[in-house]
């Protein structure tokens, strides 16, 4: 008869878990390696010069800037926000739930944006503003939060996207604005397929046309074309990737770029061909 795992032993399998890999699956990726180490841009806050640390060898890491380390079940807890037993789940099962890409994190921004608050989705004028994007309410809360920041002295209120890195994507009628870390939004539902789009009115969008994408695909949100390259590492677990990028030279350029990068990449443009992006085509069907 098959013995029932304990607590314990649990535990003691899950700290085998390749730290690299967990890092891999949550959107870091190493900025050099070593048969011994690699390094990596910290997960825990901005920075231009790796100083979080991974021994190969010991399957441990080292955030040199924050003076801290653990192991591979101490790492995602802190990333993630995670109790032990929720991450214990997420390590034997392979996958990540996108509740743990929307832990409500408050803090500082380094520009000068602090967010005060964050929350279900609920206020009328957001709610309002969602619908005139052509997304409901209902589509909106899958994705998104209502936060609440303040900024030079001033307080503001916005649809929130949160990424990777614990930053917001912020956008309200009249403002689009970001806290930062800046970082893609990755949501892995453990599919054969992924979806990329610049924004995440676009990926509401695709989600409101129909349930196919979130039912048969994992999800990413770059936010920014800066962060093309670090999207790289994530294919090689992938089937099919569909590219929904913007139709402007940058967007173009950087499907060009992605094709390039993997066979597997197949550019959807021809979707929304005469608009700029999928959510001016999608706004267009609804008139």
């Amino acid at each position: 008869m098959k013995r029932k795992k304990t607590y314990r032993t649990r535990c003691e399998t899950a700290r085998d878990f390749p730290i690299e890999r967990a890092l891999a699956k949550l959107g870091h990726f190493p900025t050099r390696t070593s048969d011994k180490e690699s390094w990596f841009l910290s997960p825990f806050r901005s920075e231009t010069q790796a100083s979080f640390k991974v021994s190969r060898l010991l399957n441990r890491w080292y955030d040199h800037g924050a003076g801290k380390g653990g192991n591979v079940i101490d790492l995602v807890c802190l990333l993630n926000g995670t109790s032990v037993r929720e991450t214990l789940d997420w390590l034997e099962n392979g996958q990540i739930s996108f509740s743990f890409h929307q832990q409500l994190f408050k803090g500082f921004d380094e520009d000068g944006i602090k967010i005060r608050d964050v929350m279900e989705l609920r206020h009328l004028a957001l709610q309002e503003y969602v619908e005139i994007r052509g997304i409901s309410l209902i589509m909106a809360k899958t994705l998104c939060r209502e936060v609440h920041y303040s900024l030079r002295d001033k307080t503001y209120f916005s649809i929130g996207l949160q990424n990777d890195s614990h930053g917001w994507e912020l956008r309200n009628k009249y403002y689009k604005n970001s806290s930062s870390p800046k970082d893609m939004t990755y949501i892995n539902y453990g599919n054969r397929g992924l979806v990329i789009t610049e924004g995440m009115f676009d990926m509401l969008s695709l989600l409101e046309r129909d349930k196919e994408p979130r039912e048969g695909n994992d999800l990413l949100i770059l936010n920014s074309l800066a962060f093309v390259e670090k999207a790289f590492g994530l294919f090689e677990s992938y089937e099919s990737v569909q590219l929904y990028l913007d139709n402007d030279k940058a967007g173009k350029r950087a499907v060009e770029i992605l094709l390039e990068q993997s066979p597997k990449c197949r550019d959807m443009s021809y979707v929304y061909k005469d608009f700029k992006d999928v959510n001016a085509w999608w706004m267009s069907t609804k008139l």
